[in-house]
């Protein structure tokens, strides 16, 4: 007997192109997709709409507004954080995508759960003062994979391209780090992003940000449940990468073991 598992996408928060992504969402076998967009998608959440779901696919970034150069941050609403939080107390499991890893600044619980932080303004991540995160858009690299047998990983080869955005940003809860980019992770190929928020795109002037973690995928335990960070997934182009969505599939499978191939 087949069974469809249900999935929670949450996004908004961040631009991106609605039909490509909604391309990829299409390319789920085995799922019924749910898709809440921000500021709506926090409201729902509170009221219930993760609680029948097997996996949330995370590719949000709320609680930002950005304004005369500055960015203002707000925590979501404490039932929005318990719901959360009672999704992986439940065992369900999540893949988070790109920018997500940057939603939530003024909830840091969020930055635990997910195992890393971006920083659009220098702060506090993992107990410890860190600058302003940096991005760099379409680079071409090499996704170098870390744990072959993991089930994340199915059907990858050891190594193949990607083009896609960077960020250095302090990672520091990878506990079974998956996959590596071949890039330096050093400020020098890096851009910041305060200074992108203030206007100066593309500028790393007087930012002395130290190097941080080529890792670009890990999963973690979250609750009893557990979560994959994808750090892949810009735009279209990455939407449509074949490697991605492989990659994308076998996590979504992973942290859904219970129904995977039911």
């Amino acid at each position: 007997m087949t069974v469809t598992r249900r999935l929670l996408v949450l996004s908004g928060g961040h631009p991106y192109e609605a039909e490509p992504f909604a391309d990829l969402l299409a390319s789920f076998d085995g799922w019924t997709v749910t898709h809440l967009i921000h500021p709506e998608a926090e409201a729902a959440v509170a009221a219930g709409a993760a609680r029948e779901a097997d996996a949330i696919l995370f590719y949000d970034m709320p609680g930002y507004s950005f304004g005369g150069g500055r960015v203002i941050a707000r925590a979501p609403s404490w039932t929005y954080r318990r719901a959360i939080t009672d999704h992986f107390a439940r065992g369900g499991g999540a893949v988070a995508m790109h920018h997500a890893i940057a939603g939530w600044a003024a909830w840091p619980e969020w930055a635990d759960m997910l195992g890393g932080r971006f920083l659009y303004e220098a702060g506090e991540a993992n107990d410890a003062a860190h600058l302003d995160s940096g991005y760099r858009h379409d680079v071409r690299y090499e996704a170098v994979v870390l744990e072959p047998d993991h089930p994340v990983m199915a059907g990858l080869p050891l190594r193949f391209p990607l083009c896609d955005e960077l960020y250095l940003a302090p990672v520091w809860g990878a506990a079974t780090p998956l996959l590596r980019a071949d890039h330096a992770f050093v400020r020098e190929n890096f851009y910041s992003a305060t200074q992108a928020v203030a206007g100066r795109m593309f500028s790393n002037s007087g930012w002395d940000h130290p190097p941080e973690t080529d890792v670009i995928a890990w999963e973690k335990p979250v609750g009893t449940g557990r979560l994959v960070y994808l750090q892949p997934g810009d735009g279209p182009a990455a939407y449509a990468d074949p490697s991605l969505r492989r990659l994308l599939a076998n996590a979504l499978d992973h942290v859904a073991p219970t129904l995977a191939g039911a």
